[in-house]
């Protein structure tokens, strides 16, 4: 599981500890077998804990509670997907402007030719 799949999980089970798989592999964009298999890591971890709904009369619905580890582990994933991020960000804008230096060399030469 990539840093930026567990970063996303962590996240949303945070924020709507009740979503079932299916709406968690929606929401992350990858198959309902890869979330059970990421949610059984985080499970196996100790990062997160898989609960029933006593409420429910069906005892089908889970909530997928981050745990202490847990929280720690997204604490450090954030950070290490930020610093990610940002480098993928300083390069783009590295490369924009190379772009628009090669586009401004072309401009010149376009002009003279019409």
């Amino acid at each position: 599981m990539t840093d930026e799949t567990r970063y996303k999980l962590f996240k949303l089970l945070e924020e709507n500890p009740g979503m079932n798989q299916r709406e968690l592999a929606n929401e992350l964009g990858i198959s309902l077998g890869k979330t059970n298999y990421c949610l059984k890591a985080l499970i196996e971890k100790g990062w997160v804990k898989a609960g029933n709904f006593r409420q429910n009369p069906h005892k089908l619905k889970y909530a997928y509670l981050l745990t202490p580890k847990g929280v720690e582990e997204k604490t450090r994933v954030t950070l290490s997907f930020l610093k990610r991020k940002q480098q993928e960000y300083e390069q783009l804008l590295d490369e924009l402007e190379e772009l628009r230096e090669e586009a401004a060399a072309l401009k010149p030469l376009e002009e003279g030719e019409s």
